[in-house]
């Protein structure tokens, strides 16, 4: 069952390596509940209490001295705030072993529980990319190219942005099935409580929409003006239909 409340998350740090003394220098997290985002957001620039290297600073932007300026909290001093934002929620990441790593790694320095342990549900969509569309490129850039997502305003690495990129792609690479399973009922059991159309459902849960007596009468008409402007030659009227 899905759970009702997602977080969209994604962290910038001053490595790759967890468990080799790199630290957490931003952290996003975009709040969504049935499909809609809801502007719960968490985000926070993190001094990491340690340099950070230029090749790391190349990629995402941040500085040591940006981190100073703008006096920035260190994880200890956030983290607790981080896991009741995250608690119960899923976790929808691209590439979620590395920014779970890294939370992990940092809440267990403050002694705080573990993702797992806060029941987090995880979403990667990295491996749901390479799913859909194997042996194609399945970065962030690459996904936002072959969806349509606009990422012009993403010219380096930033969590926040990524986060909000990340939820377009995600809403992208689902909507077919949430259509399928979803919307489509949503959709069909709101008509039919508002315009009283007969709705019936049908084999796999799927819903048929009947056309009340206006629309029937509307439809009729439409063929009788579309047989007469082709000289008769209307496939779709209701005496060549008999015939066929």
């Amino acid at each position: 069952m899905a759970r009702e409340r997602q977080i969209i998350l994604d962290t910038e740090t001053t490595g790759l390596y967890a468990d080799r003394g790199d630290r957490m220098l931003e952290f996003a997290g975009i709040e969504m509940k049935k499909r809609q985002l809801t502007m719960n957001n968490l985000h926070l620039y993190i001094h990491p209490d340690r340099d950070i290297p230029e090749e790391a600073a190349a990629v995402h932007g941040i500085t040591l001295e940006q981190l100073e300026e703008r006096n920035a909290p260190k994880f200890e001093q956030v983290g607790r705030q981080i896991a009741d934002f995250l608690r119960g929620a899923e976790l929808i990441i691209h590439n979620a072993r590395f920014d779970v790593g890294f939370l992990n790694m940092e809440f267990a320095r403050m002694g705080l529980p573990s993702i797992e342990e806060l029941d987090c549900e995880i979403t990667d969509t990295l491996a749901m990319a390479r799913e859909k569309f194997p042996g194609q490129k399945a970065s962030l850039d690459a996904l936002c190219s072959r969806l349509d997502v606009d990422r012009s305003k993403r010219v380096l690495h930033g969590a926040l942005i990524d986060c909000e990129l990340l939820a377009e792609v995600y809403l992208a690479m689902t909507r077919e099935q949430f259509d399928l399973v979803g919307a489509e009922e949503t959709a069909a059991a709101a008509q039919s409580a508002d315009t009283g159309i007969a709705v019936q459902t049908a084999g796999g849960g799927l819903r048929i929409l009947r056309a009340d007596a206006e629309e029937t009468a509307a439809h009729l008409e439409y063929l009788a003006e579309l047989d007469k402007a082709s000289g008769g030659q209307c496939l779709w009227t209701a005496e060549k239909t008999e015939q066929a």
